[in-house]
């Protein structure tokens, strides 16, 4: 009887397990992209929080304005403080808890890359015309 039980609860496990993996590679390229860019005086700011990764994972922006992307961070103790945009040469630390501004000039058509220090956490801004 013990060993009945035992049994079902591993299978139970292992369902619910397979499960979860499913759904979070079905959730893995959500990019939840929705008011996250606004545009003030003139300048466009595409909002990004820094915790575990990166919220959204990709924006969609305007080519052509001048645009300041906005990291926030709360609480944030990983490697997701740390920004690096390899093809503008920024590297940058962020503070734990707190709202960082970086300036990346008028966005060119096509897509912005970066990541945590560390590579793991991609991000990317998308600019169209």
């Amino acid at each position: 009887m013990k060993a009945t039980i035992i049994s079902i609860l591993i299978a139970g496990a292992i369902v619910g397990g397979s499960i979860m993996l499913v759904n979070s590679k079905n959730n893995a390229g959500s990019t939840d992209n929705a008011n996250n860019v606004t545009i003030v005086d003139g300048k466009q700011i595409v909002e990004i929080n820094a915790r575990g990764g990166y919220q959204p994972r990709k924006s969609i922006a305007k080519a052509g304005i001048p645009t300041v992307i906005r990291f926030t961070t709360k609480g944030t103790f990983d490697c997701s403080s740390s920004i690096r945009i390899p093809s503008l040469g920024i590297s940058k630390n962020l503070p734990q808890t707190g709202s960082t501004d970086i300036d990346i000039g008028s966005g060119k058509l096509g897509t912005l890359k970066g990541s945590c220090g560390m590579g793991m956490y991609p991000f990317e801004v998308e600019f169209q015309g």
